[in-house]
């Protein structure tokens, strides 16, 4: 997916320039965090649409508090950014009240659990509860997909708030067009039925039901998704949907405020 363009030019005025640049630099690090592997300065100047000194400039910061690392020619989260997410791990309040449902979700299924979140227009994995079974499914400790295909982003989506789902939608799909309105009819039926299911369309071979997490009785903290190879779950998806739908409704009332 294209990342939004972000230059000092075509930047609108923000306030103190502090500001801005601390903008920058932070987009930067966002796309390294996001992209999963070393880039090129040049992949870098392509998803920031920073110019080549200015990007050099917020890399510069970056490697001298550790965020980030230089390894021939190209850059990675640094040992700073390692101790962020390590103490992400230890702090976060829904990876805590969610573990202990995920794990007899996963020893009762026999299949896999994540717990996933919308940051912007990403469903991005923040814990993961690997199936036992030698043929299992998986995704990737803080790996991001866009909110578009498969169940997790698919029920995230549905549980945003509108104004921001109706802007990644015009994203997606464009404001106004045919594709768009489906996709918006389908988000529509997964609100309703209260859990969204997929088959194949991030990865094949794999199924999945995700369902949310509430935070509140209006507000989706997140969502817990069951995944499944697609061989192994047919047949069994009602009494999997099930299953997740249980494990995630004692998930929400440990997060909801009595």
């Amino acid at each position: 997916m294209p990342q939004q363009s972000f230059d000092t030019e075509s930047m609108p005025t923000r306030g103190p320039t502090s500001v801005a640049a601390a903008d920058r630099v932070l987009h930067v690090l966002a796309v390294l965090a996001q992209h999963g592997q070393p880039m090129s300065a040049a992949e870098l100047m392509e998803a920031t649409g920073l110019a080549r000194s200015t990007l050099y400039r917020q890399l510069a910061r970056l490697k001298l508090w550790g965020f980030v690392l230089e390894s021939n020619g190209h850059y990675a989260p640094g040992p700073l950014s390692l101790q962020l997410a390590l103490g992400f791990d230890m702090a976060s309040h829904l990876v805590h009240q969610a573990r202990p449902d995920m794990q007899a979700l996963a020893r009762q299924s026999h299949e896999s659990v994540g717990l996933v979140v919308a940051v912007n227009d990403s469903a991005v994995c923040l814990d993961m509860v690997d199936s036992t079974q030698a043929l299992r499914c998986s995704f990737e400790k803080g790996r991001s997909v866009p909110l578009r295909a498969g169940a997790s982003a698919k029920c995230l989506l549905a549980h945003v708030a509108p104004a921001a789902r109706n802007a990644i939608l015009d994203l997606h799909y464009g404001a106004g067009t045919a594709a768009r309105q489906a996709a918006q009819t389908e988000l529509e039926g997964i609100a309703k039925a209260g859990y969204a299911v997929s088959s194949g369309e991030v990865d094949a071979g794999v199924w999945g039901v995700s369902v949310p997490v509430f935070g509140s009785p209006r507000q989706a903290a997140g969502a817990i998704t069951l995944m499944a190879p697609i061989l192994r779950a047919q047949g069994q998806e009602a009494a999997l949907t099930g299953m997740a739908v249980v494990a995630a409704a004692r998930i929400s009332r440990q997060l909801t405020p009595p």
